[in-house]
């Protein structure tokens, strides 16, 4: 019995969903070189999975990303 508690405890300390959680991040994206390219790379963040809201602009050029970091992360993007 004490065998199965510790595996009970170990299963649940170690599987990933327990430990997931709602990201975000604010990345810059220096090679946007004319108006439309904020829609290219949000259908492109939007296509990684896990992805949850990609805001993509041009003053400032850069891509404000909320993930789910138990699906993707960070290099992922």
């Amino acid at each position: 019995m004490k065998k199965f508690a510790i595996l009970i405890a170990l299963a649940a300390a170690f599987s990933t969903p327990a430990w997931a959680a709602t990201r975000t991040v604010t990345l810059s994206v220096p090679g946007m070189t004319c108006a439309t390219c904020p829609l290219t790379v949000k259908a492109a963040l939007g296509k990684v999975e896990g992805v949850l809201e990609a805001k993509v602009t041009w003053e400032p050029k850069e891509a404000v990303v909320t993930y789910d970091d138990a699906r993707t992360d960070v290099g992922a993007l």
